[in-house]
Formats: structure tokens, sequence, C-alpha cells
């Protein structure tokens, strides 16, 4: 058997298709390898403005690239928060399965009463570092659980809380 194979001869108007396809994959594996993780944000709110205090709170986070992070928890409140500073304790356990244990006093209001957190319209909201530039060395699921250690088995004015973790310096 004889085949021929024939080729066409491109017309000066026609784009070549694979030589388009070629190059947009390119430039866009390009672009994906400038792209920085800018961090992720989980917030749990309280409808009711109350955390009772054996309600653990528990945040699954995913860690797309290893490297260092910053974890943040930030507490949303209202003038039905009575008291100075606000206590919880934190369990982190990184993709890797390392575990670590705190327990964190942020301060709310001042010896005054008045708030000391930043406040807008009828909320304030406070901020903690939990850790900063914790090497996180595989990527998957890290996982926060937050316990309220106010001594009250509720805990009113509490609007919400919520983790972020960010990449080391920003």
């Amino acid at each position: 058997m004889n085949f021929r194979f024939m080729k066409r001869k491109k017309s000066a108007g026609r784009i070549d298709l694979w030589g388009t396809l070629i190059t947009v994959i390119g430039v866009l594996m390009l672009l994906s390898g400038c792209v920085k993780e800018t961090g992720k944000e989980m917030y749990h709110a309280f409808p009711d403005h109350r955390w009772a205090r054996f309600n653990l709170l528990s945040f699954e986070m995913p860690v797309e690239k290893p490297g260092n992070y910053d974890i943040h928890l930030f507490a949303r409140f209202n003038p039905d928060f009575q008291f100075e500073k606000f206590g919880f304790s934190m369990i982190m356990t990184t993709p890797s399965g390392e575990e670590r244990i705190n327990e964190y006093k942020m301060k709310v209001r001042d010896k005054t009463g008045d708030f000391c957190v930043e406040c807008s319209g009828d909320s304030c909201t406070g901020n903690i570092l939990l850790k900063k530039g914790i090497s996180i060395t595989r990527k998957g699921i890290l996982k926060v659980e937050i316990e309220n250690l106010i001594p009250r088995l509720v805990t009113e004015g509490i609007l919400g809380v919520g983790i972020s973790v960010r990449p080391s310096g920003k």
C-alpha cells in the first residue's frame, strides 16, 4: 500500500491552532507560577451573640503550599461583652500532624470599661496573633480548635470568632 500524506498550504489569514494553544498553555503556566498565596479566613458567627462555654469551635483551613505562615484569631464583640479580657485555648494541628497547644487572653476593654479594640458602629473587633512564622512542611488541612475559657456557662456579647492564615511577612 502506498499512503501519501499531503501537506496543506497555510493561507496567510489562517491561524495556526496548535501554536496558539501551546502559547496559551505556556502563558497560563507562567502566570500560575507567579501567583502568591494571599491567605485564607474562616469565621463562625453566633446568631444569638452568645457563646456557650463548652461549645468547641473547629476550623479546617486548606494550606496549598508548604511555607511559613502567620495564624491570627479575630473576634467580634458588642456592648453586651462585659469582660476586660477574652480568654481562650487553642489546639492547632498542622497537615504533618504536629500539634501546638496554648492559652491566650485578648484584651478587649480597658480598666475604665471602654473597648480598647477597633470599633465600628455597634461592634468591635479584636485580633491576636496565635503563631508567627509557623513552618508548615506539607500541603493539607491545618486544623485549629478554639475553646472559650471565660468562666461562665454562656458568654454574652460575642458576635463571632474567626481564624486567618496568611503567608508570613504579609
